[in-house]
Parts: C-alpha cells; sequence; structure tokens
C-alpha cells in the first residue's frame, strides 16, 4: 500500500516548524529556507490539505497531530496500521523469546498481538506493555525501576539505566518518532534515547516498528548508528531515498499486509 508523503520542500517545512516551536510566519519561513514565500504558501497549502498543519493569518503552525503529544492521543493515532505491524511482528516471534519492548505506542500494539504467545521473558521500561503482559502464559515479565512520566507510563532516570544494565537479550523492538535517510533513527524526548541507547548494549537482533507517518519524518535527537537496527516493519512502502539507504545500511524493511 502506498500512501501520500510529504515531498522534499514539504518535509523541510515541517522540520523548521518544528525546530522553532512550531509556529512561524511565511516570511521567516522563507528566509530559513531561501526560497520565495510563493513557494511558501503553496506548499503549506499542500500540507494544511493533509491535515499536517493550520494555516494562521500570515503562518502556520504544526497541527495537533504532528507533535508526538500524550500517549493516549498517540494510540489513537493510525491505530489499523500499528495493528498490522503488531500481528507481523508477532507472526515473527516463537514462543519462549527473549525481547525487550519500548514505551512508544505501537509496541503497546505489539505487547496486545502477543498475548497469546507463551514463556516470553519480557523486559521493559512502559507500564502499559507490563500490564499487558505480564502473568500471562508462564511469561516473565521485568519492568523498569524509577519514577513513572506521567504522559506516557514510561520509567526513566538514573534506575532505570542501571536497570537495563542487567539483561542481554536476543531481540529489542523499539518504536520511532521519525526516520530519515539523512539521519536515520529518531526520538523527540533524550532520555528516552539513552535509555534504548543501554538496552541496545546488551541485545542482540534490533527491530524498529513504525507506521507509515514516521517514514521520512524528522526528529531532534538520532538514537544510534542506523546500520544497528536489522529489520524495520511499517505498513507501506517506503519513499525511495529511505528505501535506498536502508540498502546502504543493511536494514531490511519489511510492509505489513
Amino acid at each position: 500500500m502506498n500512501i501520500a508523503l510529504p515531498n522534499h520542500r514539504q518535509q523541510e517545512i515541517l522540520d523548521v516548524l518544528r525546530r522553532a516551536g512550531g509556529s512561524l510566519r511565511v516570511g521567516r519561513l522563507a528566509d530559513e529556507l531561501g526560497v520565495s514565500e510563493e513557494t511558501v504558501r503553496r506548499n503549506l497549502k499542500r500540507l494544511a490539505d493533509a491535515g499536517q498543519v493550520e494555516k494562521m493569518h500570515g503562518g502556520a503552525r504544526l497541527a495537533a497531530s504532528e507533535g508526538e503529544g500524550d500517549f493516549n492521543q498517540r494510540l489513537a493515532r493510525a491505530p489499523e496500521a500499528k495493528q498490522r505491524i503488531a500481528r507481523h511482528v508477532a507472526s515473527k516471534l516463537r514462543d519462549g523469546a527473549s525481547l525487550f519492548l519500548d514505551v512508544g505506542s505501537t509496541t503497546a500494539y505489539i505487547a496486545d498481538a502477543l498475548r497469546d504467545h507463551a514463556g516470553l521473558m519480557v523486559v521493559t521500561n512502559s507500564v502499559t506493555v507490563a500490564f499487558k503482559l505480564a502473568t500471562r502464559n508462564g511469561n516473565q515479565v521485568y519492568m523498569a525501576a524509577g519514577a513513572l512520566r506521567a504522559h506516557d507510563g514510561g520509567a526513566f532516570g538514573a534506575e532505570a539505566m542501571r536497570f537495563a544494565e542487567n539483561f542481554k537479550t536476543d531481540l529489542a523492538i523499539l518504536s520511532t518518532a521519525g526516520v530519515t535517510a539523512k539521519d536515520g533513527f529518531m526520538l523527540h524526548d533524550l532520555e528516552e534515547a539513552n535509555f534504548c541507547r543501554a538496552v541496545l548494549a546488551n541485545t542482540g537482533a534490533v527491530w524498529v516498528a513504525a507506521d507509515a507517518s514516521k517514514l521520512g519524518r524528522a526528529a531532534p535527537i538520532t538514537v544510534c548508528p542506523p546500520d544497528r537496527v536489522d529489520l524495520l516493519i511499517t505498513d507501506a512502502t517506503p519513499p525511495e531515498d529511505l528505501a535506498y539507504a536502508a540498502r546502504s545500511w543493511s536494514v531490511a524493511i519489511e510492509v505489513a499486509a
């Protein structure tokens, strides 16, 4: 399945808006990109039609759905795509596997899809994942210590980092805020990125589960060298530049049916 993704100029506009905190006037966008105001207006119209920005008098701001937002809001975005990805991931995992699942909304759907698996060893810093998989089918679930964040129920901080050092799993399944051909896999939150890096130091294979809205989308913090990832599972054919970059990183791509 192919979906409409922002073209290069539209992606540049979205990236500038994110760096600026979410909104800018047309003139400032034109200056930042070195293009005419008419070019900016034309691309803003297309982004507004796609629901990615909201036009204001003299400028534009990111639509509410463009930010990471509250965890419940993230769960409600693209649920069918995330369910397809989750089912695809579950079909690839055997009973008894050891894996890490992070705090992302897509990994919450993956936890749902794994409810019929047995004997899993699951390491997580997500209270949602822990709740869904603990006390089921002989699973062992290990939940990171530390203060839980109010907006997503994720455990972070020094205690969580020490926790991550205790486990060696066969597999880590991560979510991402965005992935681009230039910078690879990215997140918005430094604590989250640091925790993922601690996990990646002690895991075998690394899979990233990301719906198509993340493909070609930038975020401020890179998680790891892109060639550390073995597999990207998504729900739509990636843009050509990203597919080419993935081949150069030796990252396989699977599109969930």
